[in-house]
């Protein structure tokens, strides 16, 4: 049965002051002449007993809410094994049954959370990627056990100075991690190998050289700064890259060669023939044909060679109105936002050519000249180039390979101009970018943009 708080404190105080007005109907039955010591008497003795009553009660009620904040304070230190029990059906029960269910469900929830921490940290530890949490001060906060491979440490990082441990490593991730940017790096790693000698096999230690990728990023963690260092082995991969490449390169280059010198010795053979018959009318043709097609191979080899020895760019002060005057003399194109006022830091020479691969292009594209257009713009900290035509733009997946070394969608293409030019413009510290020109949902062109910084 409920019995609700009120009534359970206020009935067996009118109970007792029912009984103090009876016990005071009898005094003053059989004493009416001390009456007014009855009534004291009965009174004083009705509210000791009324606050007995009622001190009993509130001591378990206090007794209670003691209890509750304890554990309010516990569930803050995240200790949530424990519950309460009111022997009372009323108010306080049901409180002590809210806060009963509350701490239930924090107990589930801290477990769940426990399993999610124990599952992230089996899977951050054992990836192999090295990752290193770096606090503000430059302690080291979290090291996986790649990160401690790569530093060789036989024991945890947490705790120790990053600039301490990097007077232990090789000088090439010293010099990556002191740089405070992203970028690849090389370092010597021992390898075991096993070497037949005149005497038996023997384990032979040589150094072979490891590629990685160091990343960093920055964030705020319980109000204060963090930097987290990623740093992944790509040596197989790029290895695995570099055959592709390699292979990719063999197929083009003997593609070429075979496109040029089977003609040469085709002709060579019938130029020969025709000498020996005496019919020396077309030896001429024949000369001329070899001598194109070896002008070309000539080209062929040349390109790829500008391509593997580009110097670094050797950048100058220069005003771009200059420029691109220049570049309209050997090349035609519609000059479109023309701020000869704008000024730029880059290699004039290496520039030109990039710009002279984009307009070539453009021009193979079946673009007419006049729809042919070069822009020069001012962006936030950066200059922004579009070379655009109306040549029909790129497919996805053209376009997904277009700056890729050696892939051409050209017959006689060698695959080196938007490679060639990526290179100038990554090497001056920009980006390029390709985008296809739509007109009401119609690809109609294309535009190289070259972002460069100012």
């Amino acid at each position: 049965m409920r019995l609700t708080l009120f009534f359970r404190l206020f009935i067996p105080l009118a109970l007792i002051m029912l009984l103090g007005l009876l016990a005071f109907s009898a005094l003053n039955h059989f004493f009416p002449q001390q009456s007014v010591f009855s009534l004291m008497g009965v009174a004083i003795a009705t509210l000791l007993l009324c606050a007995m009553r009622l001190r009993a009660d509130l001591q378990d009620m206090l007794t209670m809410f003691r209890t509750l904040a304890g554990t309010v304070l516990s569930y803050r230190d995240g200790d949530f094994s424990f519950g309460l029990h009111w022997r009372r059906n009323d108010e306080i029960a049901d409180l002590v049954e809210t806060h009963n269910e509350l701490g239930r469900v924090l107990r589930e929830q801290r477990l769940d959370l426990v399993q999610r921490e124990l599952l992230l940290d089996t899977m951050l530890q054992n990836t192999p990627v090295a990752m290193i949490l770096v606090a503000e001060n430059a302690s080291i906060v979290f090291a996986n056990i790649a990160a401690r491979q790569l530093l060789n440490q036989g024991r945890k990082l947490e705790g120790f100075s990053l600039t301490y441990l990097q007077e232990n490593v090789s000088p090439a991730l010293r010099d990556a991690l002191s740089s405070g940017a992203d970028g690849l790096f090389s370092a010597s790693s021992k390898h075991t190998s096993n070497s037949n000698t005149a005497d038996g096999t023997s384990d032979v230690n040589e150094d072979e050289e490891e590629i990685y990728h160091l990343s960093r990023r920055h964030f705020s963690l319980n109000g204060r700064r963090h930097e987290l260092l990623l740093l992944r082995h790509l040596t197989t991969e790029l290895r695995r890259q570099e055959v592709q490449t390699w292979k990719k390169v063999i197929r083009v280059i003997s593609h070429e060669l075979n496109n040029s010198l089977a003609p040469v010795a085709s002709l060579a053979v019938s130029g020969a023939e025709l000498l020996r018959r005496g019919n020396v009318e077309r030896l001429p043709e024949i000369f001329s044909t070899i001598e194109e097609r070896s002008r070309h191979l000539e080209e062929f080899i040349a390109g790829y060679a500008r391509f593997a020895k580009l110097p670094q760019p050797n950048r100058q002060h220069l005003a771009w109105g200059g420029f691109i005057s220049r570049l309209q003399s050997q090349m035609s194109f519609q000059l479109i936002d023309d701020e000869h006022a704008l000024t730029g830091f880059f290699d004039p020479a290496q520039m030109e050519q990039a710009l002279l691969n984009l307009l070539k292009n453009a021009h193979e594209s079946g673009s007419s000249p006049q729809d042919i257009h070069l822009a020069v713009r001012r962006m936030h900290q950066a200059i922004r180039i579009d070379v655009s035509d109306h040549g029909g733009g790129m497919n996805e997946q053209i376009m997904a390979q277009a700056l890729v070394p050696f892939y051409s969608t050209k017959r006689s293409g060698t695959g080196l101009g938007l490679a060639l030019s990526r290179e100038i413009i990554e090497a001056h510290g920009g980006r390029i970018l390709l985008t296809n020109l739509e007109r009401g949902g119609t690809v109609i062109g294309l535009t190289v943009s070259l972002i460069l910084p100012d």
